[in-house]
C-alpha cells in the first residue's frame, strides 16, 4: 500500500506550474513531471521519477471511479480536474508502452477579454451577429479555446441571449450576466458533439459554442444551425481559412460536397487562425490571420477556387482581412518577436521574405 499522498503530490505539482505561469504538466513513467512554460518543456528534475504506481495514483485522485472503469477499458480518456482554489486543468490520459501516462492543461479562472489577449478588435463585430459560422482555427495548444472564450463572454456581457456551449470537457466557466448560459459536457451531459448540437435546434437556443468540430454530422448540422437564425462558434485543427475551406468540404462525400459548398458560402461570417509565437521579453504573443466572408469568398468557395483565397486576404486589410505575415512583420518590427521565430511560425515563407 502506497504512504504517497498523491493528492497533495499533485497540489505541488500545480504550485509550482501557477508560480512558473506555466500551462501544461506531464506525468509519464519512467521520467522526472514535466512542465511546460512559454511553449518550452521544462523537467522537474527535484521531483522523483515516477513509477507506475506513482502514475496510477495520480489518475487515480485525477478521476472519478466511472471514468477509471471507462479508462481502463479504452486506453485513454478526455477530463476535467477541478483543484483547490477553482484552478483547473483539461485532462488526456493515455497508455504507452503499456504504462499511464497524463497530460494536463491549465485552464485560467480568468476569462481574458480581447485587449487582455492582444486579439484585434475587429472580432468583437462577429459577436454581435445575429447568426453565422464563425471558425478559429489553429495547430493544439494556439489559444483558440481562449479565444472563443473571450467572445463567448463579449456577448454574455453585452446581448441576452441563450447562449450553449457543447464542450468535451468544458473549460471556461462562465457566470450569466446579461444572457442565459448552458454548458454541456461531451459523454456527462450529451453523447456526442452531433447529438448535443442537433438537440440544440429544440432547445430555443441563439449563440453555440461547439468545442471542436469533430466529423462530418457535426460539421453539416452547425452549418445548418448557422443558416436557421444560430451564431454557431467553434474550432478546427487546420493551418489557415483556405485549408480549413478545403478540410471542411473533403469531410464530405463527392455526391455531397456541392451542396456544403454552398451552404457554407452562404453562412460563414469568418475564420479566424492564430499562432502564439515566444515573446523576446517572455510569454507568449498571438499572430494571426483574419478572413472574412464577402462576395468575393462566396464566389471562390462555390466555385471551387479556395487557391485564390490568401490573394484575398492580401488585398482585403480596407475591410477588415489580416495577413498572418503582416503580423509577423509588425511583432518584428515592434521588437516583440525574432525574425527567426516570425519565419518559424509562418505558413508562407517566401511571401514573408518578400515583406522583410
Amino acid at each position: 500500500m502506497s504512504t504517497v499522498d498523491y493528492k497533495r503530490e499533485l497540489e505541488d505539482l500545480i504550485d509550482i506550474v501557477a508560480t512558473e505561469k506555466g500551462s501544461d504538466i506531464h506525468l509519464s513513467v519512467g521520467g522526472h513531471p514535466v512542465i511546460r512554460v512559454d511553449g518550452s518543456l521544462i523537467h522537474l528534475e527535484k521531483k522523483p521519477i515516477l513509477t507506475n504506481a506513482d502514475v496510477e495514483g495520480f489518475m487515480h485522485v485525477l478521476l472519478t471511479k466511472e471514468q477509471e472503469e471507462k479508462f481502463i477499458e479504452t486506453r485513454e480518456i478526455d477530463f476535467s480536474y477541478a483543484a483547490k482554489d477553482g484552478v483547473r486543468f483539461r485532462g488526456n490520459g493515455f497508455f504507452q508502452k503499456g504504462a499511464i501516462s497524463v497530460a494536463l492543461r491549465h485552464i485560467s479562472k480568468e476569462i481574458k477579454n480581447f485587449d487582455e489577449l492582444a486579439l484585434p478588435a475587429v472580432l468583437e463585430s462577429f459577436t454581435q451577429r445575429p447568426q453565422g459560422f464563425f471558425l478559429c482555427v489553429g495547430p493544439v495548444g494556439q489559444g483558440k479555446s481562449t479565444t472563443l472564450a473571450a467572445m463567448i463572454e463579449l456577448i454574455n456581457q453585452t446581448r441576452a441571449e441563450h447562449i450553449m456551449t457543447i464542450e468535451d470537457p468544458i473549460e471556461y466557466i462562465f457566470e450569466p450576466k446579461k444572457s442565459l448560459i448552458d454548458q454541456r459536457e461531451v459523454r456527462v451531459d450529451t453523447a456526442d458533439f452531433h447529438t448535443g448540437l442537433h438537440s440544440a435546434f429544440r432547445q430555443d437556443v441563439d449563440v453555440i459554442m461547439v468545442g471542436e468540430m469533430r466529423g462530418r454530422d457535426t460539421i453539416s448540422t452547425a452549418v445548418t444551425a448557422a443558416e436557421t437564425g444560430h451564431l454557431v462558434l467553434s474550432t478546427l485543427h487546420t493551418n489557415d481559412a483556405a485549408q480549413t475551406i478545403d478540410r471542411i468540404i473533403d469531410t464530405f462525400p463527392a455526391s455531397q460536397q456541392d451542396q456544403i459548398r454552398v451552404q457554407l458560402s452562404g453562412s460563414l461570417t469568418a475564420i479566424f487562425s492564430q499562432r502564439l509565437i515566444p515573446r523576446i521579453s517572455g510569454g507568449l504573443v498571438p499572430a494571426f490571420e483574419l478572413l472574412i466572408n464577402n462576395t468575393a469568398v462566396s464566389n471562390l468557395i462555390r466555385e471551387r477556387r479556395t487557391h485564390e483565397i490568401q490573394t484575398v486576404i492580401e488585398t482585403g486589410m480596407d475591410i477588415g482581412m489580416i495577413d498572418m505575415n503582416r503580423t509577423l512583420v509588425e511583432l518584428v518590427q515592434q521588437g516583440e518577436i525574432t525574425v527567426e521565430n516570425a519565419f518559424a511560425y509562418s505558413t508562407n515563407p517566401k511571401g514573408l521574405e518578400r515583406l522583410m
